[in-house]
């Protein structure tokens, strides 16, 4: 499964890097030759946060050579906690209902006062398909805040037979972690703890693909260039590099802005079977300058209404 999970996403990735416009633009992949930046070995990395945003919060690039952490979040539960050795590409979202996950990872940017244990309790119920109603309550809570009504009714049952759909599409190793968060849930138990030894398990990865580097830079298609360096599973470093010359004097290519924006997009092992994590937003987000561009290009996510529409009564 891993392998075709991975499969998956470079396929993903490579029709993605051919779209002229997207949110992000995708690594391109080719095992067979992946090129590399010249970057001075003394050259120090700017902060990301430092570069303007869009309004929903994505990162206007210029060249230079950027770095921010991440706040990422288990989506795999039962798989070794990422280590120094493991290497890792950014891949878009998939898996078990990808578009709620994709949705509470997205939101929580929006939301920093939502603890980063709360999101992440409320992911493992999610892909471990467990009873949304027997989440602690201060998680139910904070679930409203990041996805619509409708998501909510999905969570509480309210759609059959995806959860038969999904145990026929995850390994039994992942199941097995899957279930353990499940009874967990269903226990009503309170420690974070006692989750997180379930899903994150403290040993080494097994390397399943050589000829990969925990520091290789994957090519965009717009022709600058990401790396991710996972601190845990609850962080990584991202780093960006834009070479000179492929803006123009507005910053622009080919008409528009260079946008990267990682949150609601997943970091995947290319070599092992290491966690798979989801992207949520900066751990230190300061945000200094916010350009409007065409929201055409990159349609943003919008949060539920914080009330529900009243109904009209019906005349009689």
């Amino acid at each position: 499964m891993f392998k075709n999970l991975l499969t998956t996403a470079w396929l993903t990735i490579l029709l993605g890097a051919c779209a002229s416009t997207s949110r992000n633009s995708q690594p391109v992949i080719d095992e067979t030759r992946l090129p590399q930046p010249g970057i001075h070995a003394d050259l120090k990395p700017d902060s990301l946060t430092n570069l303007p945003r869009t309004e929903e919060g994505a990162f206007l690039l210029a060249p230079g050579f950027y770095e921010a952490e991440f706040k990422t979040y288990c989506l795999q539960p039962g798989t070794p906690d990422p280590a120094p050795n493991d290497a890792y590409l950014q891949a878009p979202m998939s898996g078990y209902r990808k578009e709620i996950v994709e949705t509470i990872l997205y939101n929580s940017r929006s939301k920093p006062g939502i603890p980063q244990r709360n999101v992440q309790l409320l992911l493992w119920s999610v892909v471990s398909k467990s009873d949304f109603n027997k989440l602690p309550s201060v998680v139910q809570s904070d679930a409203r805040q990041l996805l619509s009504s409708k998501q909510i009714f999905e969570l509480q049952g309210g759609v059959m037979g995806v959860v038969k759909k999904f145990s026929n599409t995850v390994p039994a190793g992942v199941m097995g972690g899957n279930n353990g968060i499940k009874r967990l849930f269903d226990a009503g138990a309170s420690s974070y703890e006692a989750y997180e030894r379930i899903a994150v398990l403290r040993e080494p990865a097994k390397i399943k693909k050589s000829g990969f580097k925990n520091d290789q830079w994957y090519k965009q298609g717009q022709n600058y260039y990401v790396r991710h360096f996972p601190v845990s599973y609850q962080k990584v470093r991202i780093q960006v590099y834009v070479p000179a010359g492929i803006t123009d004097s507005t910053g622009r290519v080919n008409g528009e802005y260079l946008v990267f924006d990682p949150t609601g997009l997943q970091t995947v092992p290319a070599n092992s079977n290491a966690q798979r994590l989801g992207i949520g937003g900066p751990v230190l987000d300061i945000v200094k300058v916010v350009i409007k561009i065409n929201k055409a290009a990159i349609p943003p996510k919008r949060l539920p209404d914080s009330k529900p529409k009243e109904k009209i009564p019906s005349k009689t």
